[in-house]
């Protein structure tokens, strides 16, 4: 997946663009509208990214200069402007969503993914399964061969996020974002004592571990089978 993100903003492009890489995205970034106008006509984006108050061309222009040239690509509207009228506003000009600043990257991300399925039509899946795991999302059960493992809420959001994103490293900071929904601390460890209580019930009793740590870095769940 790749985005663009137009923020004229150094410390919250910063913040983004960290965020979305951690995620496995492809980003580009842009500090002006003018630019961030020429790169979304040039490239193809699955998600446009823009704050409304940028120079050389604002974001409500560039917007609506996409809409004129009929590219539809999905855009998120990044903004500290938080009245009823300036969303409407926004979505009148050709957005797809508004999101006001300041904002949780978590909830960035769950965005940017819902508007990422709905410009595909892709259809959210009732389960998941990797590996000799199966997750069912409507009544909340893990079943690893055949057994079926009883998981408290946050143990079931945490197996929940490594299942959608197989064989890719997380960072605790995606991880505490999404699980609890406040930036990281680095004086916490939560993150390593639910993945610790994770491990202890989806691992224990089974020889193939799923759950690796990368040291320094984060987590990945992976099947060690297919390396063989």
């Amino acid at each position: 997946m790749r985005l663009l993100i137009v923020e004229d903003d150094s410390k919250i492009a910063s913040f983004i663009i960290k965020g979305f890489r951690q995620a496995g995205f492809a980003v580009d970034h842009s500090a002006d509208g003018k630019e961030g106008l020429e790169l979304a006509i040039a490239v193809t984006y699955d998600v446009v990214i823009v704050d409304i108050m940028l120079p050389k061309l604002d974001g409500l222009g560039l917007i609506g200069e996409l809409r004129r040239q009929g590219i539809n690509t999905p855009v998120l509207i990044l903004s500290a402007k938080r009245s009823l009228a300036d969303r409407i506003k926004g979505i009148q000009k050709g957005g797809d969503d508004y999101l006001v600043k300041p904002f949780s990257f978590s909830e960035l991300l769950v965005r940017v993914q819902a508007l990422i399925r709905r410009s595909s039509r892709t259809v959210e899946p009732s389960s998941l399964t990797f590996g000799d795991f199966s997750l069912d999302l409507l009544k909340r059960e893990v079943i690893r061969s055949d057994k079926k493992i009883e998981l408290q809420p946050r143990e079931f959001a945490l197996l929940e996020y490594l299942m959608r994103n197989p064989e890719r490293v997380v960072s605790k900071t995606m991880i505490l974002e999404h699980i609890w929904d406040f930036h990281f601390d680095p004086q916490t460890n939560v993150v390593d004592v639910l993945v610790c209580r994770l491990r202890n019930k989806v691992e224990k009793g089974f020889s193939q571990k799923m759950i690796h740590t990368i040291r320094g870095v984060g987590y990945v769940f992976k099947d060690p089978s297919k390396d063989i």
